[in-house]
């Protein structure tokens, strides 16, 4: 299996989404998720561009090209990625003190434990 079937295939289970729903989002029939996901077929780089915005992922992470899981096929992570860069330079500088802050904290707190 292909990098590509098989995360397209855990974006589609993390959203719990069936393949019958993404193929409606797509405009689709649900055998052509399919064999995206058996790899039996690849989508057009429109079509892979759709399937990113809809499972809140990026085209890179589908393709393999970024292997940070969690942080691009968690929503909630990505949501708030995107948040963050339409802030402005100084706020966004605010925020990362913040959680270098925290994830400081956070590691003393383990190293100690």
């Amino acid at each position: 299996m292909s990098s590509f079937s098989k995360k397209l295939r855990e974006c589609r289970e993390a959203k719990s989404l069936s393949q019958k729903e993404l193929a409606n989002l797509l405009n689709t029939s649900y055998s052509v998720v399919g064999k995206y996901e058996r790899d039996e077929m690849q989508p057009s780089i429109k079509v892979a561009q759709t399937l990113a915005n809809l499972l809140n992922t990026t085209v890179g992470y589908l393709l393999g090209e970024n292997e940070d899981a969690d942080l691009f096929k968690n929503p909630k992570m990505l949501d708030r990625l995107k948040a963050i860069n339409k802030l402005s330079d100084n706020e966004k500088e605010h925020i990362y003190i913040t959680i270098d802050a925290l994830i400081r904290d956070f590691n003393a707190k383990k190293a100690y434990s």
